[in-house]
């Protein structure tokens, strides 16, 4: 087994090739976007909704899709809770069917309007008031969200939760208090990753808690660095997408 300071004198090598370019990344599935004003409601909701449907698929396809969609001067309105709310389900289903933001033609666009309900009925018709209401504190987000878990279906999922306030990071103008508290995001490539540096056993990679297990190891391992813990996650990822080409060992 690997010590701490072997394992972080990787992760270093490894946040240095992302940072010179040798992991690619030139082109996040997020870079995908209308470009809106980044302090803009509507800039917050592109990037909130379609992250409740980013599951067992292919994020570049989804957040193309996403785009396409908001280009449509009548589907666009998908992004807006209060439209949503008193759009008939037919038509919400049209739009996100169509452009293939929805997979699942039944489960997702209620997922979509769930969300848009919550926005709407308990926010004050804008996602930005819950992180005012919470003082843009990533903690009290997440214990806000699970407290409410049924008024945020599938965002409010450990991994989603975490990804989704990293994006909000990277393309709004939100600034998180206590963005150490955005733990990394554990899909398949991070679980893969974490296995490959020895942060987990080939054994815990299979776990059915392997994302809270992941989240503590990587929270517990940059205790004391310059690192967050999310600071890792988008390295660790093209790293493993890219089959583990560059060798940092």
């Amino acid at each position: 087994m690997n010590t701490k300071e072997e394992i972080l004198e990787k992760i270093n090598k490894l946040v240095d090739a992302y940072k010179r370019g040798l992991l690619g990344g030139e082109k996040m599935p997020e870079d995908e976007n209308p470009g809106l004003e980044k302090s803009s409601k509507y800039n917050y909701m592109y990037f909130t909704l379609p992250m409740a449907l980013n599951y067992q698929r292919n994020s570049y396809v989804l957040w193309e899709c996403a785009n396409r969609m908001y280009k449509d001067e009548n589907a666009k309105k998908s992004f807006d809770s209060a439209e949503v709310c008193a759009m008939p389900e037919e038509l919400l289903r049209k739009y996100l069917v169509e452009y293939k933001v929805a997979l699942q033609p039944n489960k997702q666009p209620m997922i979509w309007k769930k969300i848009c309900e919550t926005i709407e009925n308990k926010l004050d018709g804008d996602i930005r008031n819950l992180f005012v209401a919470n003082d843009y504190s990533v903690k009290k987000i997440k214990e806000y969200i699970q407290k409410n878990k049924k008024d945020f279906p599938y965002l409010g999922g450990n991994k989603i939760c975490n990804y989704w306030l990293y994006v909000l990071e990277q393309y709004t103008d939100i600034k998180f208090v206590d963005r150490e508290n955005i733990t990394v995001a554990p899909d398949t490539h991070i679980i893969q990753a974490s296995q490959k540096l020895g942060i987990i056993s080939e054994e815990e990679a299979g776990l059915s808690n392997v994302q809270i297990l992941i989240a503590k190891r990587w929270e517990k391992l940059l205790e004391g660095t310059d690192l967050k813990p999310i600071d890792v996650h988008t390295p660790m990822w093209l790293w493993s997408r890219g089959k583990f080409a560059i060798n940092i060992f």
